[in-house]
Protein backbone atom coordinates (compact mmCIF):
# COMPACT_ATOMS: atom_id res chain seq x y z
CA UNK A 1 0.00 0.00 0.00
CA UNK A 2 1.28 3.56 -0.86
CA UNK A 3 2.47 5.77 2.17
CA UNK A 4 -0.49 8.58 2.06
CA UNK A 5 1.55 12.09 0.97
CA UNK A 6 2.92 14.26 3.80
CA UNK A 7 0.84 16.89 4.40
CA UNK A 8 2.44 20.65 4.65
CA UNK A 9 2.35 20.66 8.85
CA UNK A 10 4.08 17.29 8.99
CA UNK A 11 6.82 18.61 6.28
CA UNK A 12 7.67 21.10 8.00
CA UNK A 13 8.05 19.62 11.13
CA UNK A 14 9.69 17.06 9.75
CA UNK A 15 12.09 19.17 8.17
CA UNK A 16 12.42 21.71 10.87
CA UNK A 17 16.29 20.20 11.70
CA UNK A 18 17.73 21.60 8.37
CA UNK A 19 17.16 25.18 9.28
CA UNK A 20 20.30 27.05 10.42
CA UNK A 21 18.80 28.37 13.65
CA UNK A 22 15.99 26.00 14.74
CA UNK A 23 14.33 27.29 17.33
CA UNK A 24 10.68 26.34 15.74
CA UNK A 25 10.12 29.86 14.93
CA UNK A 26 10.35 29.70 11.40
CA UNK A 27 8.40 26.62 11.74
CA UNK A 28 5.19 28.71 13.24
CA UNK A 29 5.54 31.20 10.84
CA UNK A 30 5.82 29.24 7.84
CA UNK A 31 2.27 27.61 9.62
CA UNK A 32 0.69 31.15 9.63
CA UNK A 33 1.30 31.91 6.13
CA UNK A 34 -0.47 28.93 5.22
CA UNK A 35 -3.35 29.76 7.50
CA UNK A 36 -3.78 33.01 6.21
CA UNK A 37 -3.41 31.15 2.40
CA UNK A 38 -6.17 29.39 3.30
CA UNK A 39 -8.50 32.26 4.17
CA UNK A 40 -7.34 34.12 1.25
CA UNK A 41 -7.96 31.52 -1.26
CA UNK A 42 -11.85 31.27 0.56
CA UNK A 43 -12.26 34.74 -0.72
CA UNK A 44 -10.65 34.08 -4.45
CA UNK A 45 -12.86 31.58 -4.55
CA UNK A 46 -16.31 33.42 -3.80
CA UNK A 47 -15.15 36.41 -5.42
CA UNK A 48 -17.78 36.35 -8.42
CA UNK A 49 -20.91 36.12 -5.48
CA UNK A 50 -19.58 38.88 -2.85
CA UNK A 51 -18.43 42.53 -3.32
CA UNK A 52 -14.86 41.78 -3.68
CA UNK A 53 -14.57 42.24 -6.99
CA UNK A 54 -13.15 45.83 -8.84
CA UNK A 55 -11.19 48.74 -7.98
CA UNK A 56 -11.17 49.82 -4.30
CA UNK A 57 -10.82 53.52 -5.04
CA UNK A 58 -7.62 54.09 -3.95
CA UNK A 59 -3.68 53.58 -4.93
CA UNK A 60 -0.87 52.04 -3.53
CA UNK A 61 2.56 53.78 -3.11
CA UNK A 62 3.65 52.80 -6.41
CA UNK A 63 0.40 54.75 -7.80
CA UNK A 64 -0.89 51.20 -8.90
CA UNK A 65 -4.95 51.04 -8.29
CA UNK A 66 -5.48 48.83 -5.55
CA UNK A 67 -8.19 45.90 -6.32
CA UNK A 68 -10.68 45.37 -3.86
CA UNK A 69 -8.84 41.99 -2.99
CA UNK A 70 -5.21 43.36 -2.85
CA UNK A 71 -6.69 45.45 0.54
CA UNK A 72 -8.50 42.21 1.79
CA UNK A 73 -5.08 39.76 1.38
CA UNK A 74 -2.54 42.47 2.31
CA UNK A 75 -4.81 42.76 6.27
CA UNK A 76 -5.40 39.13 5.97
CA UNK A 77 -1.67 38.66 6.02
CA UNK A 78 -0.86 41.30 8.01
CA UNK A 79 -3.26 40.36 10.88
CA UNK A 80 -2.22 36.64 10.82
CA UNK A 81 1.36 38.00 10.97
CA UNK A 82 0.84 40.02 14.12
CA UNK A 83 -1.82 38.47 16.14
CA UNK A 84 -0.03 35.33 16.24
CA UNK A 85 3.31 36.86 17.80
CA UNK A 86 5.60 35.38 15.36
CA UNK A 87 7.82 38.17 13.63
CA UNK A 88 9.00 41.70 14.38
CA UNK A 89 8.22 43.31 10.91
CA UNK A 90 6.40 43.06 8.13
CA UNK A 91 6.89 45.00 4.56
CA UNK A 92 4.55 44.72 2.32
CA UNK A 93 4.04 46.18 -1.62
CA UNK A 94 0.63 47.20 -1.03
CA UNK A 95 2.04 49.42 2.25
CA UNK A 96 3.99 53.05 1.89
CA UNK A 97 6.65 51.85 4.71
CA UNK A 98 7.57 48.78 6.48
CA UNK A 99 5.60 47.60 9.82
CA UNK A 100 7.36 47.25 12.83
CA UNK A 101 5.69 45.30 15.30
CA UNK A 102 6.34 46.80 18.78
CA UNK A 103 7.07 44.89 22.31
CA UNK A 104 3.12 45.09 23.28
CA UNK A 105 2.74 42.90 20.68
CA UNK A 106 5.44 40.42 21.04
CA UNK A 107 7.38 41.76 18.74
CA UNK A 108 10.94 42.93 20.14
CA UNK A 109 12.04 39.58 20.65
CA UNK A 110 11.49 37.88 17.45
CA UNK A 111 14.32 37.57 14.92
CA UNK A 112 12.10 36.90 11.33
CA UNK A 113 10.89 40.22 8.91
CA UNK A 114 8.38 38.80 6.19
CA UNK A 115 8.07 40.77 2.87
CA UNK A 116 5.16 40.22 0.73
CA UNK A 117 3.17 40.69 -2.26
CA UNK A 118 -0.34 40.00 -0.52
CA UNK A 119 -2.02 39.61 -4.42
CA UNK A 120 0.04 39.40 -7.51
CA UNK A 121 -2.09 39.79 -10.34
CA UNK A 122 -4.87 41.17 -8.85
CA UNK A 123 -6.33 42.99 -12.00
CA UNK A 124 -6.90 39.30 -13.34
CA UNK A 125 -9.56 38.25 -10.43
CA UNK A 126 -12.31 40.38 -12.22
CA UNK A 127 -11.75 37.35 -15.66
CA UNK A 128 -11.50 34.25 -13.08
CA UNK A 129 -7.47 34.38 -14.28
CA UNK A 130 -5.30 32.95 -11.38
CA UNK A 131 -3.69 35.29 -8.85
CA UNK A 132 -1.18 34.39 -6.27
CA UNK A 133 0.64 35.28 -2.90
CA UNK A 134 4.44 35.92 -2.92
CA UNK A 135 6.46 35.89 0.45
CA UNK A 136 9.77 36.32 1.24
CA UNK A 137 11.66 35.55 5.08
CA UNK A 138 14.80 37.10 6.53
CA UNK A 139 16.80 36.81 9.72
CA UNK A 140 17.00 40.43 11.49
CA UNK A 141 19.88 42.18 11.40
CA UNK A 142 18.94 44.40 13.92
CA UNK A 143 18.66 43.50 18.11
CA UNK A 144 17.10 41.44 19.57
CA UNK A 145 14.63 43.38 21.78
CA UNK A 146 14.92 46.31 19.54
CA UNK A 147 12.62 47.60 17.17
CA UNK A 148 12.70 46.56 13.54
CA UNK A 149 14.68 48.73 11.58
CA UNK A 150 14.90 49.20 7.87
CA UNK A 151 17.55 47.75 7.47
CA UNK A 152 16.37 44.41 8.29
CA UNK A 153 14.33 44.42 5.31
CA UNK A 154 17.15 45.78 3.01
CA UNK A 155 19.09 42.75 2.78
CA UNK A 156 20.62 40.97 -0.46
CA UNK A 157 18.44 38.11 -1.81
CA UNK A 158 20.97 35.72 -0.70
CA UNK A 159 20.12 36.22 2.46
CA UNK A 160 16.67 35.02 2.53
CA UNK A 161 16.01 32.15 5.22
CA UNK A 162 12.55 31.15 2.81
CA UNK A 163 10.64 31.86 0.27
CA UNK A 164 7.48 31.25 -1.49
CA UNK A 165 4.13 31.50 -3.37
CA UNK A 166 0.43 30.92 -3.34
CA UNK A 167 -0.70 30.19 -6.65
CA UNK A 168 -4.90 30.51 -6.60
CA UNK A 169 -5.87 28.42 -9.45
CA UNK A 170 -8.14 25.22 -11.09
CA UNK A 171 -6.47 23.77 -7.34
CA UNK A 172 -4.39 26.02 -4.57
CA UNK A 173 -0.69 25.11 -4.51
CA UNK A 174 1.68 26.70 -2.01
CA UNK A 175 5.42 26.44 -3.21
CA UNK A 176 8.49 26.99 -0.65
CA UNK A 177 11.98 26.59 -0.28
CA UNK A 178 13.92 27.17 2.81
CA UNK A 179 17.23 26.36 0.66
CA UNK A 180 17.27 22.95 0.84
CA UNK A 181 15.18 22.00 -2.46
CA UNK A 182 11.72 23.48 -3.88
CA UNK A 183 8.36 21.37 -3.04
CA UNK A 184 4.50 22.40 -3.55
CA UNK A 185 1.56 21.82 -1.24
CA UNK A 186 -1.97 21.09 -2.68
CA UNK A 187 -4.60 22.21 -0.67
CA UNK A 188 -7.88 19.77 -0.31
CA UNK A 189 -10.21 22.27 0.30
CA UNK A 190 -13.23 19.35 1.63
CA UNK A 191 -9.92 19.28 4.51
CA UNK A 192 -8.67 22.47 4.32
CA UNK A 193 -5.38 20.74 4.83
CA UNK A 194 -2.18 21.05 2.03
CA UNK A 195 -0.86 17.36 0.51
CA UNK A 196 2.94 16.99 -0.74
CA UNK A 197 1.77 16.89 -4.33
CA UNK A 198 5.15 18.21 -6.07
CA UNK A 199 8.04 17.12 -4.21
CA UNK A 200 11.49 18.50 -5.21
CA UNK A 201 10.13 20.92 -8.26
CA UNK A 202 12.68 21.52 -10.39
CA UNK A 203 13.04 23.36 -13.61
CA UNK A 204 14.09 21.47 -16.79
CA UNK A 205 17.24 23.25 -17.88
CA UNK A 206 15.99 23.90 -21.27
CA UNK A 207 12.68 24.70 -22.31
CA UNK A 208 9.81 25.85 -25.76
CA UNK A 209 8.17 28.58 -23.61
CA UNK A 210 8.87 32.51 -23.71
CA UNK A 211 6.83 34.40 -20.89
CA UNK A 212 6.94 38.49 -22.26
CA UNK A 213 4.66 41.39 -22.69
CA UNK A 214 5.09 41.55 -26.18
CA UNK A 215 2.43 44.39 -26.68
CA UNK A 216 5.63 46.49 -25.33
CA UNK A 217 7.84 45.20 -27.78
CA UNK A 218 8.72 48.92 -29.44
CA UNK A 219 9.61 49.90 -25.84
CA UNK A 220 11.97 47.06 -24.69
CA UNK A 221 15.92 47.38 -25.46
CA UNK A 222 18.00 46.23 -28.42
CA UNK A 223 18.84 43.03 -26.67
CA UNK A 224 15.28 41.81 -25.91
CA UNK A 225 14.32 42.64 -28.87
CA UNK A 226 17.19 40.57 -30.66
CA UNK A 227 16.33 37.63 -27.58
CA UNK A 228 12.58 37.60 -28.62
CA UNK A 229 13.32 37.40 -32.59
CA UNK A 230 15.69 34.44 -31.62
CA UNK A 231 13.07 32.66 -29.94
CA UNK A 232 10.72 33.32 -32.83
CA UNK A 233 12.95 31.80 -35.51
CA UNK A 234 12.13 28.69 -37.17
CA UNK A 235 15.76 27.01 -36.92
CA UNK A 236 17.21 23.61 -34.74
CA UNK A 237 13.99 23.30 -31.82
CA UNK A 238 12.79 26.77 -32.59
CA UNK A 239 10.24 28.53 -32.45
CA UNK A 240 9.39 28.47 -28.98
CA UNK A 241 5.72 29.17 -28.32
CA UNK A 242 4.78 32.38 -26.21
CA UNK A 243 2.73 32.02 -23.50
CA UNK A 244 2.05 34.92 -20.96
CA UNK A 245 -0.54 35.41 -18.79
CA UNK A 246 0.36 38.55 -16.79
CA UNK A 247 0.55 36.96 -13.27
CA UNK A 248 3.81 36.41 -12.40
CA UNK A 249 3.20 33.82 -10.09
CA UNK A 250 0.92 31.62 -12.77
CA UNK A 251 4.07 32.29 -15.38
CA UNK A 252 6.76 31.47 -13.50
CA UNK A 253 4.65 28.17 -11.86
CA UNK A 254 4.23 27.00 -15.70
CA UNK A 255 7.84 27.49 -16.72
CA UNK A 256 9.04 25.81 -13.56
CA UNK A 257 6.82 23.00 -14.87
CA UNK A 258 7.07 22.57 -18.17
CA UNK A 259 11.01 24.58 -18.92
CA UNK A 260 10.24 28.42 -19.83
CA UNK A 261 11.89 31.85 -19.24
CA UNK A 262 9.74 34.48 -17.63
CA UNK A 263 11.16 38.30 -18.56
CA UNK A 264 10.00 42.08 -17.49
CA UNK A 265 12.73 44.05 -18.64
CA UNK A 266 13.46 47.80 -18.63
CA UNK A 267 10.69 50.13 -21.18
CA UNK A 268 11.08 53.52 -21.97
CA UNK A 269 8.28 53.94 -19.56
CA UNK A 270 9.83 51.99 -16.90
CA UNK A 271 13.20 53.13 -17.00
CA UNK A 272 14.09 50.74 -14.01
CA UNK A 273 11.77 48.06 -14.86
CA UNK A 274 8.16 47.69 -13.04
CA UNK A 275 8.66 44.27 -10.73
CA UNK A 276 9.76 45.07 -7.02
CA UNK A 277 12.99 44.02 -5.88
CA UNK A 278 11.64 42.89 -2.38
CA UNK A 279 8.55 42.00 -2.50
CA UNK A 280 8.89 39.68 -6.02
CA UNK A 281 11.84 39.09 -7.59
CA UNK A 282 13.63 37.72 -4.96
CA UNK A 283 11.66 35.55 -3.86
CA UNK A 284 11.41 34.26 -7.00
CA UNK A 285 14.68 34.22 -7.47
CA UNK A 286 15.57 32.11 -4.44
CA UNK A 287 12.64 29.54 -5.74
CA UNK A 288 14.46 29.89 -9.15
CA UNK A 289 17.82 28.94 -8.13
CA UNK A 290 16.71 26.05 -5.75
CA UNK A 291 14.82 24.46 -8.25
CA UNK A 292 17.80 24.36 -10.65
CA UNK A 293 16.62 27.55 -12.72
CA UNK A 294 18.55 30.78 -13.07
CA UNK A 295 17.67 34.82 -12.06
CA UNK A 296 18.85 38.19 -13.69
CA UNK A 297 18.52 41.58 -14.24
CA UNK A 298 19.88 40.62 -17.61
CA UNK A 299 23.35 41.10 -16.11
CA UNK A 300 23.66 39.81 -13.10
CA UNK A 301 21.99 37.57 -10.28
CA UNK A 302 19.06 39.13 -8.82
CA UNK A 303 20.30 37.76 -5.36
CA UNK A 304 23.31 39.34 -5.45
CA UNK A 305 21.91 42.76 -6.28
CA UNK A 306 22.25 45.20 -2.89
CA UNK A 307 18.86 46.83 -1.93
CA UNK A 308 18.88 50.81 -1.44
CA UNK A 309 15.19 51.05 -1.29
CA UNK A 310 11.68 49.22 -0.16
CA UNK A 311 9.86 49.84 -3.48
CA UNK A 312 12.88 49.21 -5.55
CA UNK A 313 12.18 47.95 -9.33
CA UNK A 314 14.51 45.71 -11.30
CA UNK A 315 14.35 44.00 -14.84
CA UNK A 316 13.83 40.37 -14.32
CA UNK A 317 14.84 37.38 -16.31
CA UNK A 318 14.24 34.20 -14.41
CA UNK A 319 13.12 30.63 -15.79
CA UNK A 320 15.52 27.38 -17.10
CA UNK A 321 19.19 28.08 -16.91
CA UNK A 322 20.16 27.49 -20.15
CA UNK A 323 17.51 30.39 -21.54
CA UNK A 324 18.41 32.73 -18.78
CA UNK A 325 22.26 32.37 -20.09
CA UNK A 326 21.25 32.67 -23.59
CA UNK A 327 18.87 35.78 -22.90
CA UNK A 328 21.67 37.66 -20.63
CA UNK A 329 23.87 37.30 -24.07
CA UNK A 330 21.79 39.26 -25.98
CA UNK A 331 21.88 42.09 -23.36
CA UNK A 332 25.73 41.96 -23.70
CA UNK A 333 26.02 42.01 -26.75
CA UNK A 334 23.51 44.50 -27.46
CA UNK A 335 23.74 47.00 -24.28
Amino acid sequence: MKNKPSTLGEFIIENQNQFRYSEGELSRLLNSIKLAAKVVNHEVNKAGLVDILGSAGETNVQGETQQKLDVYANEVFMRTLKDRHIVCGVASEEEDDFVAINKDDGGNDHKYVVLMDPLDGSSNIDVNVSVGTIFSIFRRISPVGSLATKEDFLQKGRNQVAAGYVVYGTSTMLVYTTGYGVNGFTLNPALGTWYLSHPDMKFPSMGKIYSINEGNYVHFPKGVKKYIKYCQEEKDDRPYTSRYIGSLVSDFHRNMIKGGIYIYPITTASPNGKLRLLYECNPMAFLAEQAGGKASDGYQPILDIEPSELHQRVPFFVGSAEMVTKAESFMKKYS
